[in-house]
């Protein structure tokens, strides 16, 4: 059974091909790495070949026989095998056939580590399960090589890299953009790997600033996965679509709308519906259900840049230990998506409640150690944002006010004037590799939509549809 994992013979004539012709080594590094291949000698030949080409020295069989030497690894009998090989020119399907063998190699020791570890080891089955799915992805990921890109593709793609930086002016991004300019100038963008926590209080408009960088996201032709636990699919489509629109959530929410606001709406979900956004709204989630789906839908579609969960105190424990407290609980969460963020490489921001102590506090600005059950999050989290909006408390206050007065049968007029705009405070509580501080920004209520808080300027953008351009307050 075990010759269906190996061909030798495909081996030693993709490797012997390297040899007569060496220019062939870069095609052949490119899609196999020294573990693809079956037989320990041909193992060490590839890994001779990587160290030559990195001291800059010729795959040549003196140079060859030097290496496997100076290794404690040369074979006469199989050197002489490997040069007595016929050569080969095409190497691609040969290639293709090594790496299939070896992807089946990786899964049969997988299966046999399955039984060490369900069987012998007695590991709680949601810990074989998350072993399982890592692994797969791990192999996934091995399957799939990426080939040559020829000039046409790459002048593409540089095309619109330029594209995409003249958008953003002259912010200098080394991570993900976070979709506001000003966000961007104090962190250079979320980095790979990065547990990136939003908090607020009730009513901040919590879900609707990451739904805003969500939507840039998506915006830019990048993958977006949302895990939603409190609201379904639906709703967080229809606010996208109002802030993308400019057409209020309430007005989309009741379907009073006028013609030409149809046409907005026809041509906004026309182009969302083309875009790379994957929202699970099953309401329930372990770190372990996060894990796994999050895993999965990366390795269906590597475009996915960011992941958002909202929010993280409706997630459980994996209930290893049932006298876990919830402290327990949350740290163990954090401390798990912290791990999967760097496994995938890619930013994943997780909203979060505050404690409603901070509003008995004078000044509401929201600070670490109002972060709800917070045990490990503020250790485990790279960056900490907290939303701020003060109108919201002025509203309120004004609102008591208001209520008091008529309840003691007096008269009382109202001071307070709601905003198109309200002023958005982005406090940066915590930046692991950068500074603290402020971000201003700008809520607009009607639409669900944060944008930049940018003085003295008109905030507009122009909509684009087929026979029409309007001009509408920006996304």
């Amino acid at each position: 059974m075990m010759e269906n994992m190996y061909n030798l013979n495909i081996e030693r004539a993709v490797l012997s091909a390297v040899i007569f012709d060496p220019q062939v080594y870069e095609e052949v590094a490119s899609s196999l790495k020294a573990k693809d291949f079956y037989l320990p000698f041909h193992q060490y030949l590839f890994t001779a070949m990587e160290e030559l080409t990195r001291e800059d020295k010729p795959i040549s069989e003196e140079f060859l026989i030097s290496k496997l030497q100076s290794m404690g690894k040369f074979d006469e009998g199989l050197m002489i095998d490997m040069l007595s090989a016929n050569p080969i020119t095409d190497t691609k399907a040969y290639m293709a056939e090594i790496k299939a063998k070896s992807i089946k190699r990786a899964i049969v020791t997988l299966a046999t580590e399955i039984k060490k570890v369900t069987i012998e080891d007695d590991l709680p089955s949601d810990e074989v399960m998350n072993l399982v799915e890592k692994k797969l992805y791990e192999i996934t990921q091995e399957s799939t090589a990426q080939d040559f890109r020829d000039a046409k593709a790459i002048t593409i793609a540089a095309i619109a890299e330029i594209e995409r930086l003249k958008a953003m002016g002259n912010s200098k991004l080394i991570g993900i953009d976070t979709g506001f300019r000003n966000l961007n100038d104090k962190t250079s963008g979320f980095g790979k790997g990065d547990l990136v926590i939003v908090a607020a209080r009730p009513a901040m408009g919590k879900t609707a600033l990451v739904l805003n960088m969500a939507l840039k996201a998506i915006e830019r032709n990048e993958g977006v996965a949302f895990f939603s636990l409190e609201m379904p699919a639906e709703q967080l489509m229809l606010r996208m679509i109002s802030a993308k629109t400019s057409i209020p959530l309430q007005a989309l929410r009741v379907g009073d709308l006028r013609d030409d606001e149809w046409e907005r709406v026809s041509s906004a979900t026309h182009e969302l519906s083309q875009k790379k956004l994957f929202v699970d709204d099953g309401g329930y989630a372990t770190i372990h259900h996060i894990r796994s789906k999050l895993r999965k839908v990366k390795s269906q579609h590597p475009e996915i840049t960011v992941a958002f969960i909202d929010y993280l105190q409706l997630m459980v424990g994996d209930g290893k230990r049932s006298g876990d407290n919830r402290q327990q609980e949350i740290s163990e969460i954090s401390r798990g998506l912290k791990q999967l963020a760097r496994e995938l490489q890619m930013p994943i921001i997780a909203l979060s409640q505050l404690n409603r102590g901070l509003e008995s506090r004078e000044n509401k600005r929201p600070m670490l150690s109002d972060l709800r059950e917070s045990g490990a999050i503020e250790q485990d989290a790279d960056i900490i944002l907290f939303v701020y909006r003060d109108d919201v408390y002025r509203e309120s206050k004004e609102k008591e006010k208001e209520m008091k007065a008529k309840a003691e049968g007096k008269d009382y007029k109202s001071e307070y004037v709601r905003k198109v705009e309200e002023e958005t405070e982005l406090i940066i509580g915590k930046q692991r590799n950068g500074p603290t501080g402020t971000v201003n920004l700008l809520f607009q209520k009607n639409f669900t939509r944060f944008v930049d808080a940018t003085i003295g300027a008109k905030h507009e953008i122009v909509f684009e549809m087929k026979e029409a351009t309007i001009n509408m307050p920006p996304i």
